[in-house]
């Protein structure tokens, strides 16, 4: 039978030395490339929660900004919704108002937003105040958040909610951002809503300004709204300023009651309120 020459293996491989220098100059120029392209910082994301409180499950959303966006020690916003947003979906507190706002930014927004959801038939006192204010605890303990730039904004419904947990407490936040909120019931809403806290007052827009006077607000409205009208925003302002309060105001006059998209995207709301300090 034929034979066929057999080849030595050392004529088709590299010695050990030659192939460890390979492997040393693919090591090399992989690090080089990983320092040389640019990588995409990953976005803040939204995580669900729950916090007890007197017995019962509470589930919240929270937002947790990047590392590169938020920093060691991040701002953080609590976030009160309005009627529309109540229930036990744990969904849509997010899907009006703020969250939008930040899912859209999500990328550079620098603060984690607590989103605490009240069931329906309720209001942003009593109980539900006591929930939102332990999820903004938890947050605050489990994302590092700084306790000392806590800006507290809420719409409709959720914007008397400022006004009564400011005024429930005052010490806690940094700043105020109510949007088409208010301290006394609207005669065009059937509904029932009021801060309760000073509802008994003669005066309850003053009531509430002589609680909130030594803290920065910056307030919201639409002109043409017709649930909460926009006589609510202006009497409290009114009241902050007679009292020497550090108070903004911004009415947008071709809106009805969504003025929150417009409020949120205003872009020297958020250079203003993570600038506030407790």
């Amino acid at each position: 039978m034929p034979s066929f020459p057999r080849f030595a293996p050392a004529a088709f491989s590299l010695p050990i030395r030659a192939l460890t220098r390979l492997a040393a100059v693919a090591l090399a120029l992989a690090l080089a490339a990983c320092a040389t392209t640019p990588h995409e910082p990953p976005p803040g994301q939204f995580v669900e929660r729950s916090v007890v409180v007197d017995g019962t499950s509470h589930r919240y959303q929270v937002f947790v900004p990047s590392r590169q966006a938020g920093g060691k020690h991040p701002a953080t916003v609590l976030f009160l919704h309005g009627s529309g947003e109540r229930g036990t979906d744990n969904q849509r507190q997010v899907d009006v108002g703020l969250g939008p706002f930040v899912r859209e930014h999500a990328k550079t927004f620098p603060a984690i937003v607590v989103f605490p959801q009240s069931p329906e038939g309720t209001s942003w006192n009593g109980t539900q105040a006591r929930v939102a204010l332990a999820a903004l605890d938890a947050s605050l303990d489990e994302f590092r958040g700084d306790d000392d730039r806590v800006v507290l904004t809420g719409m409709s419904r959720g914007g008397y909610g400022v006004f009564e947990l400011a005024i429930l407490e005052p010490r806690r936040f940094a700043a105020l951002v109510p949007v088409c909120g208010g301290i006394t019931q609207p005669p065009a809403l059937k509904e029932h809503l009021q801060v309760e806290s000073v509802a008994l007052a003669p005066d309850p827009f003053l009531a509430a300004a002589q609680k909130l006077q030594k803290l920065p607000v910056w307030a919201f409205h639409g002109g043409k709204d017709d649930v909460v009208t926009p006589d609510q925003t202006r009497h409290i302002v009114e009241a902050l300023r007679g009292l020497g309060g550090n108070v903004r105001y911004t009415e947008f006059a071709g809106l009805g009651h969504n003025s929150w998209d417009a409020a949120y995207a205003t872009p020297e709301l958020w250079t203003w309120a993570f600038a506030q300090r407790r």
